[in-house]
């Protein structure tokens, strides 16, 4: 299995937003600490602020803060809203399906029952946990940036 770059950056804009409470922060800044692009981070602060796990605010003196307290946010229902879908094979996908044994086959259904375990692991995790399993110096690896 392999999360999309929007799933992977959407739990890294709320690590990096959950080691700088107290101010907003742009994406910019947040793109120049993680090496990545702001544009894509900017489709990734769209899903998280529709999800209501993130507030933006546009201008000068805006930027992106938690909208919740880390222990209400479940790394579960995060990456449900990043992920387009969880499609581990073709025959997940019934408009797209030409697998022509899929109406025979026990894999899906084993399949099925592991993607149901991966996210049921993932729905026992918050953000604050993911803080505490982190070294206490989690800000210093972000790369430089210009911004406080």
């Amino acid at each position: 299995m392999h999360l999309t770059l929007h799933a992977d950056y959407s739990l890294r804009v709320l690590l990096y937003l959950a080691t700088r409470t107290g101010r907003p922060v742009s994406t910019q800044e947040m793109a120049d600490a993680y090496g990545i692009s702001k544009h894509h981070l900017v489709r990734v602060v769209q899903t998280l602020a529709g999800q209501g796990v993130v507030d933006a605010r546009a201008g000068r003196s805006g930027g992106v803060v938690l909208a919740r307290a880390p222990a209400d946010i479940q790394v579960g229902s995060v990456l449900r809203a990043a992920e387009p879908d969880f499609h581990l094979v073709e025959c997940f996908d019934r408009e797209r399906n030409a697998c022509p044994i899929a109406p025979a086959c026990g894999l899906k259904g084993v399949l099925d029952e592991a993607r149901e375990a991966f996210l049921a692991v993932l729905d026992r995790y918050t953000l604050a946990d993911l803080l505490r399993r982190s070294r206490p110096n989690l800000q210093d690896y972000f790369l430089p940036t210009s911004e406080p």
